[in-house]
């Protein structure tokens, strides 16, 4: 078990780019002791494996993983969204997609996966085929599908590259088959990659140009997440809201949507 614990903490160090004596001095000991560990020449308390997998950011679903492999219990609980003890977490988090309103923002899963979206994004997404929206909704699919919002984006070569990117970064730091399987996918369903970036790139963000009837939006949008969850499902819950990246577009959507 111990061997476990040794190959996976050495590949998160390396995924990492961390040196041992890096790692030793962020986690509060000393590079022997992890290169002992890293060769299964040290057996580490709980403690120090929670130390360790803290310094490597270490997601906290991999670390209860980390503790297994050594032979200890799981530090980080994971309940289900609809828990009574999260219904504070539940009542925030509609809060906010309410109040994030007539802009559209959604809450998705570490795979990408929809958990709650508010009216706007509702608004955008009115013409997506029904396979598209029938649990579980994967987010990325539905942008980028051709029988969900591919066709409505007039940007589409930078958009989807924009949204492959973040998924492909995504699997490498935090590795998931799923993720890793839906990259491809997007990759299939993506055009060419632009050689350039538009005269539109707004420097610090990609902009979603998507045409909803007789409009043109222009989109931008942000991430957020719950940095010091310790709960396994909330620590990997993304908050992802559109914002307007002009007045025409703001004025739109006060229109459209209705809360």
């Amino acid at each position: 078990m111990t061997q476990g614990l040794a190959g996976a903490l050495r590949t998160w160090r390396t995924r990492r780019r961390v040196s041992q004596l890096e790692l030793a001095v962020r986690a509060g000991t000393t590079q022997r002791h992890v290169s002992f560990i890293e060769s299964g020449r040290s057996v580490p308390g709980r403690s120090m494996i929670i130390r360790l997998a803290e310094s490597l950011e270490v997601p906290i679903r991999e670390r209860n993983e980390l503790l297994l492999a050594a032979g200890f219990a799981p530090a980080y609980p994971q309940r289900d969204l609809d828990d009574p003890k999260l219904a504070p977490v539940r009542a925030a988090l509609d809060r906010i997609l309410h109040g994030h309103l007539p802009f559209p923002a959604v809450i998705v899963d570490r795979h990408g996966d929809l958990v709650s979206a508010n009216a706007g994004f509702h608004v955008l997404t009115r013409g997506v085929a029904p396979e598209l929206l029938a649990a579980p909704v994967s987010v990325p699919r539905v942008l980028l599908h051709p029988h969900g919002l591919a066709p409505r984006i007039a940007n589409l070569d930078e958009w989807a590259w924009h949204i492959i990117d973040r998924v492909k970064a995504e699997s490498v730091r935090n590795p998931s088959d799923r993720l890793a399987r839906l990259a491809e996918e997007l990759t299939g369903l993506a055009p060419p990659r632009p050689r350039q970036l538009s005269p539109q790139y707004l420097g610090y963000a990609v902009p979603l140009h998507l045409r909803t009837g007789d409009r043109d939006l222009r989109l931008i949008t942000t991430l957020t997440h719950f940095g010091t969850a310790t709960d396994v499902t909330l620590a990997e819950l993304r908050l992802e809201a559109f914002l307007p990246a002009d007045d025409a577009t703001s004025a739109a959507l006060t229109e459209l949507v209705t809360y």
